[in-house]
């Protein structure tokens, strides 16, 4: 079977070796007699796979000791409140707005905490970065949040800002929900990420918070207590009943990941490399056409999620019509922005991207 080349922006496509592994083991898990879906998380079982995912997890990324690791549920869009709620101390955080999540979360956080808008690109379309040195950074700011890779606009943070070198004391708390494990993460720069797993990791319901110890411990006396985070660090996030599907095909994606191989490169690094070739390829055969065309800064353009917009946009049906004709799904942009969307993550092979090239320029012969 030839399965079509799916470019949702999420839940999106997840490696074909991970829901073969998953279908085969559907009904016995490990001749456990039980599918992963009907196993208390409590059992030996599910507690196995809990420890390896997590530990997949943190050797794949590179996560140093001194973080936790959660698996949570809200998704990215429940962390704009969790977040808040556990580190905002009901004081100031100052938000960095380059696009439509960061514009999502720092409405949320009001809330919760005085929001203090750092920098903001909204007023030019949200089609560049702010030079980090521009910020206006608080100096009472219990935490800096940006979203490092946006899924709608096609915006991302190639490098991660040093708030330390600008003079902010206050933690990073990163929304990588669309690019994470696609590149490594740098850490030393980083108080918490987080990212809904629908993009990258696996299925729709799991969250993976990134957290460093010294930020637990100060959650909202109206915090829910399924989402402290300290409590869900405690009780390795078996405060609550986990996502536990999710996890488990979260672990089978990491498992993928371990074994991906870019001639000497392996991991993560490996994949850095396969994301560059197949964003490259996209972007080029985007900005040598005379019908399509991309509005992002190219210093800053999403190796992720690629907006694309047709001069003609008379033609956008037929685009879209006759890339389904050819296996080419999801490929329509967001309802806020319009246009067209390619979201390239882990799963989507080199081969995918260049069916699509292929079919942009026969497309654009066909309208010539």
């Amino acid at each position: 079977m030839t399965r079509p080349f799916n470019f949702s922006a999420g839940p999106a496509a997840i490696p074909e070796e991970v829901l073969t592994q998953a279908a085969a083991e559907m009904l016995d898990w490990h001749g456990s007699g039980m599918g992963v879906m009907e196993m208390s998380h409590r059992g030996k079982e599910f507690l196995s796979i809990y420890a390896q995912t997590k530990a997949d997890f943190r050797a794949l990324m590179a996560v140093p000791p001194e973080f936790k690791i959660l698996f949570m549920q809200g998704g990215g869009l429940g962390e704009n409140a969790i977040v808040p709620l556990n580190l905002s101390r009901g004081g100031k955080i100052d938000s960095v707005v380059t696009g439509s999540w960061s514009q999502k979360s720092q409405k949320e956080a009001r809330k919760y905490a005085q929001v203090h808008i750092a920098a903001s690109t909204e007023a030019t379309g949200y089609t560049r970065l702010p030079d980090p040195a521009s910020w206006d950074l608080s100096a009472d700011a219990n935490y800096v949040h940006i979203c490092s890779n946006e899924t709608i606009d096609g915006i991302e943070f190639q490098t991660l800002p040093d708030l330390q070198a600008l003079g902010s004391k206050a933690p990073l708390v990163v929304d990588f929900s669309s690019h994470v494990a696609s590149r490594p993460v740098d850490w030393s720069k980083i108080g918490l990420a987080f990212g809904g797993a629908q993009k990258n990791l696996g299925p729709a319901g799991l969250t993976v918070v990134v957290v460093r110890e010294d930020l637990l411990g100060h959650a909202l006396d109206i915090c829910p207590s399924a989402f402290n985070y300290e409590t869900v660090a405690d009780n390795q996030s078996m405060y609550n009943t986990p996502p536990t599907f999710a996890i488990y095909v979260a672990g089978l994606t990491f498992q993928w990941l371990k074994h991906q191989t870019e001639g000497e490169l392996h991991g993560i690094a490996a994949m850095e490399q396969r994301n560059i070739a197949k964003a490259e390829l996209l972007y080029r055969a985007i900005d040598q056409s005379q019908l399509y065309f991309n509005k992002v800064d190219a210093d800053c353009r999403s190796r992720m999620n690629v907006p694309f917009f047709l001069r003609d946009e008379s033609r956008n049906d037929a685009f879209l019509e006759g890339a389904k004709a050819r296996g080419l799904l999801q490929l329509k942009g967001h309802k806020s922005v319009g246009g067209m969307r390619a979201s390239i993550y882990n799963a989507m092979p080199l081969a995918g991207v260049q069916a699509l090239v292929d079919y942009m320029h026969t497309f654009e012969k066909s309208q010539a």
